[in-house]
């Protein structure tokens, strides 16, 4: 068996078992931790007119909007990633809270494709599984691995996952395509990992 099957057969495995813990956490966890997020000073500055991605929430993930709407509030622009098709970055697009959006695809909410495009300053990131290093675990199609690399390309940008405390483990397998986050919030903390 070539190694990237294995790693792959691996990462697969530790996804089940990630949403299965996430998927665990009681609802009324899963909304305090959301808003403990929000409520604690964003670790990093941001300029007027930052331009900060998030995402709608799926499933049990953690719920980024209340941290959006105190980032908003503080002057940062916000977008919304739409998929542009499989193997390519997510295209980033403007959004501000009492806008329209529509269904993209698996129904994920996303502003329509006349919305500005932009280039996103932070990227808030969805995931299953994260270790302290930044490696995470995502939903296995790579979108925000060829998002955060395409970005980096073009300038420099903070790549910060949120997460509950629970979806910590100790090392999460990686494969040469995987790129690693900036930053992990949890309710708990605020993880470093440009340092690790």
């Amino acid at each position: 068996m070539a190694p990237s099957t294995s790693i792959e057969e691996a990462k697969a495995e530790l996804r089940r078992e990630a949403r299965a813990r996430r998927d665990a956490l009681p609802a009324d966890m899963r909304a305090a931790a959301a808003h403990a997020i929000a409520a604690r000073p964003f670790p990093i500055s941001l300029t007027l007119k930052a331009i900060v991605s998030g995402f709608m929430p799926i499933g049990n993930e953690i719920n980024p909007i209340p941290l959006m709407r105190n980032l908003a509030v503080l002057g940062a622009q916000l977008a919304l990633p739409a998929i542009a098709g499989r193997g390519k970055p997510l295209t980033m697009r403007a959004f501000a809270f009492g806008q329209r959006l529509i269904p993209g695809t698996w129904g994920i909410r996303e502003p329509a494709p006349e919305a500005t495009e932009v280039f996103p300053d932070v990227l808030l990131v969805p995931l299953l599984a994260f270790d302290r290093s930044g490696h995470r675990i995502g939903y296995g199609a790579g979108y925000y691995d060829l998002t955060i690399a395409a970005l980096r390309a073009r300038k420099a940008i903070t790549a910060c996952g949120l997460a509950f405390a629970a979806q910590e483990i100790a090392n999460v397998l990686t494969t040469p395509r995987d790129v690693r986050l900036d930053l992990v919030l949890t309710e708990r903390e605020v993880i470093d990992c440009r340092a690790a």
